[in-house]
């Protein structure tokens, strides 16, 4: 009487292990690329904009009114 195969436990358990693995694998590329996307802003300073920078240095100090008026109408032109 020929062996069958297909009845055999062990094909069974060879076809979960493949299947566990191809699921691992997608599951760890998965990751990976959400963490890339997550983390790839990571580190960087937000910009600001000109005359947002242009207003904190006038109520620094650095810059006088004089020198804030022509800046200022000088960006808003742009």
């Amino acid at each position: 009487m020929p062996h069958a195969y297909w009845n055999d436990w062990s094909f069974a358990w060879g076809w979960f292990l493949w299947i566990s693995v191809i699921v691992l694998l997608f599951a760890s590329f998965g990751n990976w690329g959400y963490t890339y996307r997550a983390h790839q802003n990571y580190g960087r300073l937000p910009s600001k904009a000109a005359l947002d920078v242009l207003n904190e240095r006038y109520a620094r100090g650095e810059i006088k009114r004089d020198e804030h008026s022509p800046m200022k109408s000088e960006i808003a032109k742009t």
